[in-house]
């Protein structure tokens, strides 16, 4: 990172600094808990005269037993692509505006996370609903580890509560479904031929701009033999737009590979619906009392609130972390 002409190709490298964050996140905590184990040994020797030091002992195990454990839960992210950002696309499914409206709040959810964690963020895609909320959106979170912690959360997100968007204050559940791709460099080798990919040209929709609305700036590629559809309308070219379309596209086939090795390694896709678009993984709750609970693992959080602005999320990454261990450890 130190030579001339490092930043010369801006897109490298990133990918170089980021690179090093994934790495500096799992040797920086290593080399803190071997030093500190040696510290503790020298001083528990010092106990054996200052029986008062007894105390300050237990404190300092209980710490590195926190440090252990997540140097643990950082151990289990040893998939092919956990260390590469991720691309999180939320769409709205069932329940009208209510569905619109929580999608955003997903949206936010992710983004207030990412941003606690120091992870950056870059919107690529966003539709808004004509009334409340969006259609669907994709963003790009980047950071160490950042798709090993969030491709747990692919599947159908629940909400029930007291809608806003009801007259008669009826309870309402809604549902958004989250797709999550790693977001792969050129040197992946993903083979796609370029025959089996339909581009669509539309003109962009939203807030911002002059470029929205008045040229087909919009790019949407579908992949026909899977009949993956990416699409981004961010961009202010469609040249741009297009760039960032293929990136999204080779993430999602990048997933698609991914998916059918873990298929073939154990019995984790067995009951795929408890995963896919098929069923809710995780459930919310504002009425009739505030919770949420993966239908998955078994966690849950008391507090609606701390959840949704992001600050209680990372239970929920680390429960599935621990979740898929043990479902790869019994069906080996």
């Amino acid at each position: 990172m130190g030579e001339a002409g490092f930043w010369d190709n801006s897109e490298s490298a990133q990918q170089t600094v980021g690179t090093l964050k994934s790495l500096k996140s799992i040797v920086d905590p290593t080399k803190s808990l071997i030093s500190a184990v040696e510290d503790l040994g020298t001083l528990m020797e010092m106990a054996e005269e200052e029986p008062e030091l007894i105390g300050e002992i237990r404190e300092e195990i209980d710490r590195l037993e926190e440090l252990l454990e997540s140097l643990e839960l950082k151990a289990l992210l040893n998939g092919p692509n956990d260390a590469a950002g991720a691309l999180v696309t939320i769409n709205a499914r069932d329940g009208g505006t209510d569905a619109n409206d929580w999608a955003d709040m997903m949206l936010r959810m992710y983004s207030a996370w990412a941003v606690a964690h120091d992870f950056k963020i870059e919107l690529l895609d966003r539709h808004d609903n004509e009334e409340a909320g969006i259609n669907h959106a994709t963003i790009a979170v980047r950071g160490p580890m950042a798709y090993g912690y969030l491709k747990g959360e692919e599947g159908i997100h629940r909400l029930v509560r007291i809608s806003p968007f009801n007259s008669e204050g009826k309870r309402q559940t809604s549902f958004a479904a989250v797709d999550v791709s790693p977001e792969i460099d050129d040197s992946f080798d993903i083979d796609i031929q370029e025959k089996d990919v339909r581009e669509d040209r539309y003109r962009a929709g939203g807030a911002g701009g002059q470029h929205v609305n008045k040229t087909d700036s919009a790019i949407r590629l579908t992949h026909i033999p899977t009949n993956t559809v990416v699409q981004c309308q961010n961009e202010r070219s469609q040249h741009q737009n297009r760039a960032t379309a293929w990136k999204m596209l080779r993430a999602k086939m990048a997933r698609v590979e991914e998916m059918k090795r873990e298929a073939e390694q154990a019995t984790r896709y067995a009951s795929k619906a408890s995963t896919g678009f098929g069923s809710q993984i995780r459930n919310y709750f504002l009425h009739p009392d505030q919770r949420v609970k993966d239908a998955r693992t078994g966690h849950h959080v008391g507090n609606f609130n701390s959840v949704l602005d992001g600050s209680e999320l990372q239970g929920f990454f680390d429960a599935f972390l621990r979740w898929r261990a043990k479902e790869m450890s019994d069906a080996s």
